[in-house]
């Protein structure tokens, strides 16, 4: 049983992973700092695969802890990497904290298992394209300037892995250019699990349809879309969960060497008013919003062509926005009953 090392595991997307992980038959040893995220998310993945899973509480901005983690684990043979500061508004705010977390904690990680032959998946991000000209957006496209430092800190990490691998180190590498994942669990124990006020769309519409919050921001109705609003590719947190297994058995086999990028997405753009009307549309709950000013750092629209990952890494998404909406919805009643 291959043994994988899941950085940010606790965290939203990590958390599916390690369940989707395990569901192919892989050993997830899970890292994480808790700084966005909940030590309970362990229990709950245990109620799902059946088994509590190996899990270290890591800054992996600490070299040192990292070099012993190694030590401990020397038998990884991949790694997905989702450790990083990740909301787009806020690294506006504090473009240091971004540029430390999301640099640091991966080359720590890139050091300690240098030299071995590990098969590497990147959470990187649509916001590496900037502005796309042309939608959908391939994989092809011109990289333009990031919109903010979170998006620069996917591009520059992108081109830190592809200078690795031309360099002749052992890694096999994917970089996984994910959209906008929403929903949760099948089974309503995970989802997502902002600290403090939410940062992405979906959990603002679920806190504010159970009471938490008092009202959503719509940020501008200006834009060059069919309502004004942004436009996304949102993707069920499920579906992209599987797109790291498929990563992971790409690079397994002896064909692949170097490094490759996917865009991991539906294909489909959707405003930021339709998803609004589709979580009404599909809970019955009707939401309190208002229209403000644009978000700095936030794009216009963007929306992915996936043929490639459907092609190459055999992947493609399965569940639709009305299984993104009401999953979200039965998370946030569960953890309003059971807080963890």
């Amino acid at each position: 049983m291959a043994k994988i090392l899941v950085t940010g595991g606790l965290g939203f997307i990590g958390s599916h992973t390690v369940v989707e992980l395990v569901n192919a038959g892989y050993e997830p040893v899970i890292v994480d700092d808790l700084s966005n995220s909940d030590i309970k998310i362990l229990d709950q993945l245990a109620k799902i695969i059946g088994f509590k899973p190996v899990f270290y509480k890591l800054d992996l901005c600490d070299e040192q802890s990292v070099k012993l983690l190694a030590e401990k684990e020397p038998g990884i043979s991949g790694i997905i990497h989702f450790a990083a500061s990740k909301a787009v508004g806020e690294s506006v705010q504090f473009p240091l904290k971004y540029y430390r977390n999301n640099f640091y904690s991966l080359l720590n990680v890139l050091n300690a298992y240098y030299g071995k032959p590990i098969n590497f998946v990147f959470s990187s991000s649509c916001t590496v394209y900037g502005q796309p000209d042309v939608l959908p957006v391939t994989e092809d496209a011109p990289v333009k300037a990031a919109e903010s430092p979170y998006g620069n800190t996917k591009q520059i990490a992108e081109e830190m892995l592809k200078d690795m691998v031309k360099a002749g180190s052992r890694y096999k590498v994917t970089s996984l250019r994910y959209f906008n994942p929403v929903g949760a669990h099948e089974s309503a124990l995970i989802g997502e699990l902002p600290i403090g006020v939410p940062q992405n769309l979906v959990p603002f519409i679920t806190q504010t349809a159970i009471g938490k919050r008092e009202k959503i921001t719509v940020f501008g109705d200006d834009y060059d879309t069919p309502d004004g609003s942004c436009v996304r590719d949102y993707i069920h947190v499920v579906d992209l969960a599987k797109a790291h297994v498929a990563a992971l058995k790409l690079m397994e086999q002896d064909s692949f060497a170097g490094y490759d990028m996917f865009n991991i997405g539906t294909g489909v753009g959707s405003s930021v008013l339709e998803v609004i009307n589709a979580f009404e549309q599909s809970t019955g709950v009707k939401l309190n919003y208002q229209i403000g000013s644009r978000r700095a750092g936030d794009i216009e629209k963007i929306w992915g062509d996936v043929s490639k990952s459907t092609k190459k890494l055999n992947w493609k998404t399965e569940l639709d926005p009305d299984v993104m909406m009401s999953s979200a919805w039965e998370w946030e009643k569960y953890i309003s009953k059971n807080p963890l």
